[in-house]
């Protein structure tokens, strides 16, 4: 297989569950991994993290390679996510973010009017801008020693224009979703911008070492099906058409690529049509619907409910155990329906990860 062998000298991959699942292709057992399986919830992260401004953190390979590998000493996780943060794309475009301490990414100076555009670089050169990112990318796929695959990713262009125009997080997206009713087409500029930025910046990791590619749409929730229609799936779908046939032209591996839009049941049919070989799923969503709208033609992802790790570990492999029934344990990856919090136990991540591997394997059997 063509993953096996890159130009880098990359170490040879020894557990290709995590891409075989993604590719469609029968599996021994069900692989797993969780989103933000690198943070907070491992004492050794905030050790890691505590002397260092979080951005700081994002532009230090070495730390970025020593919090993706931190999971992988405790669980047996069937792939690696690169540490890094969503919003290093609006920083390449020119804007400045902190992470303020109880509050979050905040902007220092959101958009506010359709003139702010003017302020973003129309052309990015990602390599200048990000290169942080594919060095950190480069560096833990060899430290990775072939263990499991590395995982690149990107958010998508709705959620970072959100954040842009918001400044940080928000309940309502008010200001943003303003933008699409009152100027639809500034609005589609910016994603035009975004989707091009976030593009060359997959198509990147992937030449820096990354096996494979998720995009999180986590906004996606806050439009309805027309405003989703309109304004989120076109970029989704160009993102996985332009990324592909940029791989194609520069002899890079074609890697598979993961679309995960929070909320947007109101898409499933859509989004297993978008060119994404991996639909993940959150937790609002029964496996066996799932499995209905999205057809036999796409891997799903997910989708435990994340607070389910409070539970205690029994009933965590009880969980565990009726996901799968509901998935079927093919073209199947296991995660949470979104991140895990920092609050929780690892022996409970450690409990769930254990529970896909033995359930599925036990399921395969029988």
């Amino acid at each position: 297989c063509s993953f096996f062998h890159s130009p880098k000298g990359f170490p040879k991959l020894k557990n290709d569950t995590f891409l075989r699942a993604a590719r469609g292709e029968e599996t021994e057992h069900t692989p797993v991994w969780c989103m933000r399986q690198a943070g907070r919830y491992l004492p050794e992260f905030r050790e890691t993290r505590a002397a260092q401004d979080f951005f700081a953190t994002c532009r230090s390979p070495r730390l970025c390679c020593e919090l993706t590998l931190q999971p992988l000493r405790h669980f047996p996780l069937d792939a690696a996510i690169i540490f890094s943060d969503i919003l290093v794309v609006p920083q390449a475009l020119g804007m400045e973010v902190v992470m303020v301490p109880g509050k979050g990414p905040t902007f220092t100076e959101p958009l506010k009017e359709v003139e702010d555009l003017l302020k973003l670089r129309q052309k990015v050169d990602v390599t200048a801008e990000l290169g942080y990112v594919f060095q950190a990318i480069t560096l833990t796929r060899h430290s990775l020693e072939g263990r499991v695959p590395l995982i690149g990713f990107s958010g998508a262009p709705w959620t970072l224009m959100s954040y842009m125009i918001e400044g940080g997080g928000s309940t309502t997206m008010s200001k943003a979703k303003s933008w699409l009713y009152r100027h639809p087409e500034a609005s589609h500029r910016l994603l035009r911008l975004l989707a091009d930025v976030v593009t060359d910046y997959l198509v990147g990791q992937v030449a820096a070492g990354a096996q494979a590619l998720q995009l999180f749409e986590s906004h996606a929730g806050h439009l309805g099906p027309e405003q989703f229609q309109d304004f989120a799936l076109p970029y989704i779908r160009d993102i996985a058409r332009a990324v592909k046939s940029k791989l194609k032209e520069e002899a890079l591996p074609l890697v598979p690529m993961i679309i995960f839009a929070k909320d947007a049941h109101y898409a499933l049919h859509d989004l297993a049509h978008a060119g994404y070989e991996v639909v993940g799923l959150d937790w609002t969503i029964r496996p066996q619907e799932a499995r209905a709208q999205m057809g036999k033609d796409v891997t799903l992802q997910g989708n435990l409910d994340p607070c389910a790790l409070y539970a205690p570990k029994e009933k965590i492999g009880e969980l565990v155990k009726k996901m799968l029934e509901g998935f079927g344990t093919q073209r199947y990856i296991a995660n949470l329906g979104h991140g895990l919090y920092p609050d929780m136990n690892p022996e409970h991540v450690g409990a769930f990860v254990e529970a896909v591997h033995t359930h599925s394997r036990h399921i395969n059997k029988h």
